[in-house]
């Protein structure tokens, strides 16, 4: 979606920015609950589910939606060969089939890429005929240390392509972050969105109520594509994309509790448990650092001297000998992984924790590939005297770039 495009190539080389992603049913329940239009429907865990929920719709013009967390569904197809998470359908009968075959299957589109992501419940709704379709975001806007909406009167397809080929037709509009849209700005982007006089109050009181679940909710994003006027002049949310800010979820326990671990990566979730941040990529060097600047700097140092970071493992600044081991167990989950860089400054993080944490773990795990350390900060003498009479063969060093020629030497290169 467009609006994630516009920090994706951040997210490819930064921190693993822990938003939480909801199903699009929940989302349409959390728009419920603020007087905002979606269609009717509910979802379901089973077929027999979805058929009494299509039953219950009084309607033959219905659409069965798979739910995963992925963009594309429309366009993606089903492991079983079934093509597209998106389908119009005419009876509950249907409905119930299409969900027997969508229900555990993985569904893969663009965005998941051959893995896919599996269905865990569809969500059955009345079918809506739209006279105009719209698109219409809300982000955070960290240049300005604020707030921005989106809008386009082109809405309900691709937004990328169309900022590729007519950016002109997507408007963004600053927004003060604690009092939001005023009346004026909402009516001035409903008016852009070509919907008739009619809909525009309506329009605009949506986007002010979308602004106020952004706000009382601690999102990050409220995406909705298309934004809708129906053919009676009704205003109506068709889909929807949150995201929230995880540092949140100790005041949004309802919203978290939505959480549904089974589209996320198992080991991204474990790491999450440790306050790890971990992502995977592509190399044969782990990596394990503290704070996302040196592990940006790690990687590149690496790449450097021609090896390819495996993954990226923040361990904060609390890391303990406990993290240390949990962080280990999961750049060793990776196979191809053939040497191991740990470069800690110890400005919060005291080196001989760490000192003692790698320790611990080598021998605990039984480690058999090379493993390079680079310290330096609080309590660094400490920690060179426990690693050089461990007994162990862990080469320490205080400088970045041999110890990153060392690991990529021992490792080998990609």
């Amino acid at each position: 979606m467009f609006a994630r495009s516009l920090t994706k190539n951040l997210a490819k080389r930064a921190t693993q920015v822990r938003n939480l992603s909801i199903h699009e049913y929940r989302s349409a329940a959390l728009l419920k609950s603020y007087g905002i239009g979606v269609p009717n429907g509910d979802a379901s865990t089973t077929a027999e589910g979805a058929y009494e929920i299509a039953k219950s719709l009084g309607t033959n013009e219905l659409v069965i939606k798979a739910q995963a967390l992925t963009g594309g569904r429309g366009k993606g197809h089903f492991d079983n060969g079934l093509q597209s998470g998106v389908r119009l359908i005419s009876s509950a009968e249907e409905a119930k089939d299409l969900a027997s075959k969508m229900i555990g299957h993985k569904l893969i589109t663009k965005q998941t890429g051959a893995a896919g992501k599996e269905v865990t419940a569809v969500y059955v709704v009345e079918r809506k005929y739209a006279r105009q379709e719209a698109y219409l975001s809300i982000i955070m806007d960290r240049k300005n240390q604020s707030t921005m909406i989106v809008a386009s009167s082109e809405g309900g397809m691709d937004i990328e392509g169309v900022a590729k080929t007519n950016p002109d037709a997507i408007k963004k509009f600053p927004v003060d972050l604690v009092a939001g849209p005023s009346d004026e700005l909402a009516t001035e982007i409903a008016s852009g969105l070509k919907f008739t006089d009619e809909a525009i109050p309506k329009a605009a009181d949506t986007i002010k109520k979308l602004y106020k679940i952004f706000q009382e909710k601690d999102a990050t994003q409220i995406e909705i594509n298309p934004l809708s006027e129906t053919v009676d002049h009704q205003v109506l949310c068709m889909d929807a994309k949150f995201g929230f800010d995880d540092n949140a979820a100790f005041r949004q326990k309802e919203v978290f509790s939505w959480r549904d671990v089974t589209q996320e990566d198992p080991d991204e979730v474990k790491a999450s448990e440790y306050g790890l941040n971990f992502i995977k990529l592509d190399g044969n060097i782990g990596c394990l650092v503290n704070g996302a600047g040196l592990a940006m700097a790690t990687m590149d140092v690496v790449k450097l001297y021609g090896g390819a970071p495996a993954n990226f493992l923040d361990v904060g600044g609390g890391a303990t000998p406990e993290t240390i081991e949990a962080a280990f167990k999961l750049i060793l989950s990776e196979e191809k992984v053939s040497a191991i860089f740990v470069n800690i400054f110890g400005g919060i993080v005291r080196c001989d924790y760490v000192a003692e944490g790698l320790i611990s773990a080598t021998r605990s795990l039984g480690l058999k590939i090379p493993l390079v350390v680079r310290l330096q900060g609080t309590n660094f003498a400490i920690a060179k005297d426990l690693i050089e009479n461990s007994g162990l063969q862990l080469h320490l060093f205080e400088d970045l770039d041999p110890a990153a020629e060392k690991v990529v030497e021992l490792g080998g290169k990609l």
